[in-house]
Order: C-alpha cells, then structure tokens, then sequence
C-alpha cells in the first residue's frame, strides 16, 4: 500500500501538469485528506472544478506558493478589503481575518462572519448536520481566480483585434499580415458558416459583433482552462453563473429583436385547427425559455466533464492504492486532453450557431 503522504504528493505534482483548476489551498487540501481514512474522489473533484481566491501555482519543500488575489466584501459595516493571504492555517485551525471590527472566515471556498472561538474541526462556523455552514455569509465582490481569468481574457481578445486592425492598415493592399492571417480564416468562417445560413444574407451584419465576440470570449477561455500553470488553469466555462449570463444575453436579445411572425407562431400558430393553436401556445412559451436554458447547461456540462473524466482517471491510482495502475491512468488522461484540445473550439462553435439559429428565427419574416 502506498503511503497517503506519497500518494497525495502524487497527486498534487500530476494536477499541476494536468489542464485542470484547483480551488482549495494546498493548506486546505492537506489537512483534510489528513483527517480522512479513505480517499474522497468526489469532494476532491468538486474542490478542483470550483472557484477559489487564489492561485495555486506549485509546492516548494512541502510548502505552497500561492498568488493571492483581492478580497473585497460589502458586509454590515460597508465596504471591507483585503488580500486572500490572510487566509491561511496555522497547525490547528484556520486563521480568522478581523477588518472593521468584524470577523470572517474562509470556508469550503466561501467566506462568512466567523465565530469568536474554533469548534472541535478547529473551524470558526457553525455546523449543520450534514456539515455545512450556519453561519451568515458576507456578499462577497472579489476578484476570484475565474474573475480574473476573465479579464485576462478580455484584454487578450483586445489586443489581438487591435494588432490584426493594425496589420491591415499597414499592408495599404487589405491583405492580412501576423496574426490577422490566423484570425481573417475565423471570421470569415463566422459569417459564412453561422451568421449568414442562420440569420440571412441582408440581416447578419448587425449581429456579427455580437457572434464574433461570444465565439472568441468562449473558445480562449476554454483555452485557458486547459492550461495548467499561472495566471491560467481556471474552469470559467464549467461556471453555471458565467454560461447562465451568455445564455440570457442571447435570450434578451432574441426577445428584443424578435418580429411579429415570431410571436404569432408562439402564441397562435399559422395554419392549424384552434383548438391545436390553444394545445402548442403553452408548449411553444414553455420552449422559449428552454432554449437558453439547454445553451447555458451545454456548456457548463461539457466543459466540466472533461475536467471531472481527467480527475476520475487519475483518482484510480489513489482508489486502488497501487502505482501499477499509473501508466493507464496517465495513459488515458492525455487521450482525454488532446480531445479536449477540440472540444473547447466545438463548444464555442455551437454556442454561437445556436445564438445565431436564435436570432434566425426571431427575425424570420412571414412566408
């Protein structure tokens, strides 16, 4: 049998130079598979696939290197800030943070007003009995590891359109040069492939910013998920909150812009009986607001499987307890990743057809 302090050293280098994102703190991670006798697959898989307020980067002689990222809560007493490294552990419990005369905690990813004193766990909450927190909980703003993989992001996308804008007006001829010859391809795809089967011909050009936008925003997240040192390894994409905000621009948009014909085929569909017309309105209402619902759980589900199936593969070393199953494990955790390398494009790819679809069918006119 392996010694667990060997196999959780294992694991911990393996998770580094895997494409995945951590979320608890070395400190957190250590002591609770301490105090478990068997190893947690699945509170470990959802530790990994979640948030956190900083970046764990790697372990440097049994000690982590962390880039601690801003706190910044509204609480009862106002606005209160600070970074993300005053929380950490001594031997015994977790340190509590006072700011304002108030004190908050760190626990399981969140943060609360904490306890004067520790319980038994040497945690400053107080517990249900399925282990959760009672305590209140502080509306937290913080720059988060996927907030700032966003903004990342974000000025990435920025400077990537200013340099391809740049090349094409340097060339004089209108023939892209650097990085506008890899983006040029993508954008014309775009529009050929997406916006104009979908939407049409005289109609896809007011959209085209807004599909161009989501499809890179997407798939350069993605990217970043699977890459698995600082400043990237975050699962943006496998946050519902972030899917579910794409998702409802596209909803928003879809309603605003929607025709006449659009809505007369909801509420009172053309060419059948009434009484059909009364038994679809339901059914066609209902299905306006599934559509987002499916765009915002295909994402969130398929990028957050990838991540769980390479975390599944690697647990078997640790749930068998024998470096005999490595090889597979290891073995089948990069077919899964190179796989990935495709999934996260074709996630972005479908995102941005089915908006476009969206759009299509709010602005078809009547036949």
């Amino acid at each position: 049998m392996i010694a667990r302090k060997t196999i959780e050293n294992i694991l911990l280098t393996i998770l580094f130079l895997l494409p995945i994102s951590g979320t608890l703190s070395a400190q957190e991670h250590q002591k609770e598979t301490a105090e478990n006798t068997e190893f947690d697959v699945t509170e470990m898989i959802l530790h990994h696939v979640g948030d956190s307020h900083n970046f764990h980067i790697l372990d440097w002689k049994g000690h982590p290197v962390s880039m601690p990222l801003p706190i910044i809560l509204w609480t009862e007493n106002g606005l209160v800030t600070f970074m993300s490294s005053e929380f950490h552990h001594d031997e015994n419990a977790t340190i509590v943070v006072e700011k304002e005369d108030q004190k908050f905690t760190l626990f399981h990813g969140k943060i609360y007003y904490a306890n004067d004193e520790a319980n038994s766990h040497g945690q400053y909450v107080d517990l249900d009995a399925e282990h959760h927190s009672i305590n209140s909980r502080v509306l937290d703003l913080s720059i988060t590891k996927n907030v700032f993989s966003m903004f990342l992001s974000m000025i990435v996308l920025i400077l990537l359109f200013l340099s391809a804008a740049k090349s094409y007006k340097k060339s004089g001829n209108g023939a892209p040069k650097g990085i506008a010859k890899f983006m040029e391809p993508i954008i014309v795809f775009i529009r050929d492939e997406v916006a104009i089967p979908n939407i049409g011909e005289h109609k896809y050009k007011k959209y085209m910013p807004f599909l161009l936008t989501i499809f890179f925003f997407i798939w350069l997240n993605n990217i970043f998920g699977l890459i698995p040192f600082f400043p990237f390894s975050s699962n943006l994409s496998g946050n519902i909150g972030f899917t579910f905000t794409l998702a409802f621009i596209t909803f928003i948009i879809t309603t605003v812009v929607a025709k006449k014909n659009y809505w007369k085929h909801i509420f009172w569909m053309p060419g059948l009986p009434v009484a059909m017309k009364i038994f679809l309105a339901p059914i066609e209402l209902i299905g306006m607001f599934v559509k987002p619902i499916a765009l915002m759980i295909r994402l969130f589900a398929n990028i957050t499987a990838g991540h769980v199936i390479v975390l599944s593969l690697i647990s078997l070393i640790f749930i068998m307890e024998t470096i005999w199953v490595a090889p597979a494990s290891v073995l089948f955790t990069v077919f899964i990743s190179v796989i990935e390398i495709l999934v996260v494009a074709i996630q972005a790819y479908i995102f941005t057809m089915l908006s476009a679809l969206y759009f299509g069918q709010a602005l078809e006119d009547e036949h």
